[in-house]
């Protein structure tokens, strides 16, 4: 480690109180050796060195400001993206491009996807990359959602699909220690029983994955689908949605109609599952005021009621139709101006109970030949005032714990059951510190009511460590308000879609492990 690094913490540890006052030491210090200015990586493994020889004294304040990207674990878990390798696709859209040796609609200069590519798609080797680089940027891995990208999963052929998730819960239960893959040749019986063996080691390892996320088309959502989901230890499904319209769909040759993201949505929630829309407004076929009047209807209408959207606004791109389309005058994409009209008039409207996950699509600009280019456009509508309601607005994030939280719930109707969205936030109902979604559905074969998501918000707190949001009691007593709602309908059982790395939380709570889901009699 070089000798600027060690004088910048044993000599002016006690000067940092910001960003600035950081910065202006790694100036300093740079010109003082003749070296490029310091990186925070570089500081923070310095710092957590001489933290282990007691060499100097714990600094909350430092490590914070040291913390690359503090906001990928202020929600309370740590995202965790791989890609699966390069498949066939069941569908041939006309904004997708078909890159050769890339997953049907990524590109090979995305940033996940050149991760993958580092790690030859391995989902073993990229699953540990990652929660390496939260590590070293300062994060504190220990609850992973695993996020597992690259297009349509249920067509992927089985035994694959059994080998990629066995190696992200062992690479994760291996993390640090000196033990191996699984080989590809594996037979799909001993892969079953490996996957089974490792999810149990995860429910008591250090690393353990809470949330397990698959992408999907509505047109291959069925029951025998999501009971092999289950076993897999999903808990949220994306659907690749786009349009809430047939003559839209149909033009962009999607494959699939209205009434197939109806049927998949009911199932999903039926089974528990949270459900994610991928929404893509400025498709061929559309306009402005066609999207808001769909995202609109997302909300107003029982036979949708997503949970969570990812706004993905449409962008041309060479390898596909749509610039064929482009260049022979046929489409003309949304101005930045109408883009932006667009999102603020759906962010006005957008219910307490859903988060927008994102705004766009990671897709580097020098491959957008037409379309939206603004990376941050997130970061620009909030400096210009644009608020929103949405869960991912209001996170508490790493403000302190009030004294005193307000209950609030609220009850909708969706896809033939009654959800209720109970939340915990300030008194002024702007900072969400907690919510649970509970859905009451007579249909539903797993039981009469199911919580489909427990979420306390706040900085990613290891079990065991200093009190802060995590771990305050308030998942217990929001449990608590779903168990007595639940015997309000007379259901005899709860049960919980529980994320395999969790399910110890709820076994203290009195939830017992049946099938797939931990249950309770109340």
């Amino acid at each position: 480690m070089s000798q600027a690094t060690k004088e910048l913490l044993k000599k002016h540890i006690n000067k940092i109180k910001s960003i600035k006052d950081l910065d202006t030491l790694k100036r300093t210090l740079s010109k003082k050796y003749g070296i490029e200015i310091l990186s925070n990586a570089e500081i923070l493994e310095e710092y957590k060195q001489q933290l282990k020889n007691q060499e100097i004294l714990k600094q909350p304040v430092l490590e914070k400001i040291l913390k690359k990207r503090a906001i990928r674990t202020l929600s309370g878990i740590a995202p965790v993206a791989v890609l699966t390798k390069s498949y066939p696709c069941p569908g041939n859209c006309a904004y997708c491009p078909n890159e050769k040796d890339v997953p049907v609609s990524y590109l090979s200069n995305e940033p996940a996807v050149m991760r993958a590519i580092r790690c030859n798609y391995h989902p073993y080797r990229q699953t540990q990359d990652r929660l390496r680089a939260l590590e070293i940027n300062g994060h504190e891995p220990n609850k992973i959602e695993l996020i597992v990208m690259g297009g349509t999963w249920s067509f992927l052929p089985l035994k694959y699909r059994y080998w990629y998730i066995a190696n992200c819960f062992k690479a994760a239960n291996d993390f640090k220690k000196k033990n191996q893959s699984l080989k590809a040749n594996t037979s799909l019986k001993d892969l079953k029983t490996i996957l089974k063996k490792e999810q149990k080691r995860n429910e008591k390892t250090k690393y353990q994955i809470i949330g397990l996320t698959l992408e999907t088309r509505p047109d291959y959502i069925n029951e025998e689908e999501l009971i092999l989901m289950r076993e897999m230890g999903c808990t949220r499904v994306e659907m690749g949605v786009q349009a809430i319209s047939d003559k839209i769909l149909d033009l962009n040759r999607r494959g699939h109609g209205v009434k197939e993201i109806v049927v998949a949505t009911k199932i999903l929630k039926n089974y528990g599952f949270k459900v994610t829309y991928h929404f893509m407004p400025a498709l061929p076929g559309s306009s402005p005021a066609k999207d808001f009047k769909m995202f609109e209807k997302m909300f107003s209408k029982p036979d949708f009621q997503p949970d969570q959207i990812k706004f993905y606004p449409t962008v041309v791109v060479k390898g596909s139709l749509l610039y064929r389309w482009w260049k022979q005058g046929k489409y003309k994409p949304y101005s930045d101006k109408q883009l932006k009209d667009l999102i603020i008039k759906c962010k006005n409207i957008v219910p307490k109970y859903v988060r927008i996950i994102r705004l766009i699509r990671d897709i580097p600009g020098e491959s957008i030949e037409a379309g939206n280019k603004i990376t941050n456009l997130r970061q620009i509508m909030q400096e210009k005032g644009v608020k929103c309601d949405c869960i991912r607005c209001r996170e508490a994030r790493d403000k302190a714990l009030p004294k005193k939280l307000i209950e609030e719930t609220i009850i909708y109707k969706a896809s033939e059951g009654t959800e209720y969205f109970i939340s915990l936030t300030d008194q002024d109902k702007e900072a969400l510190y907690g919510f649970l979604r509970l859905r009451i559905d007579k249909n539903s074969p797993i039981a009469k009511a199911i919580i489909r998501e427990l979420h306390v918000y706040g900085q990613l707190v290891p079990v065991g460590t200093e009190k802060k949001i995590q771990h305050s009691g308030l998942g217990k007593q929001l449990i608590k308000q779903a168990e007595k709602i639940a015997k309000e309908y007379k259901a005899k059982q709860i049960a919980v879609i529980s994320g395999v790395g969790v399910r110890g939380y709820y076994r203290k709570v009195g939830y017992k492990l049946k099938d797939t889901y931990m249950v309770k009699n109340i």
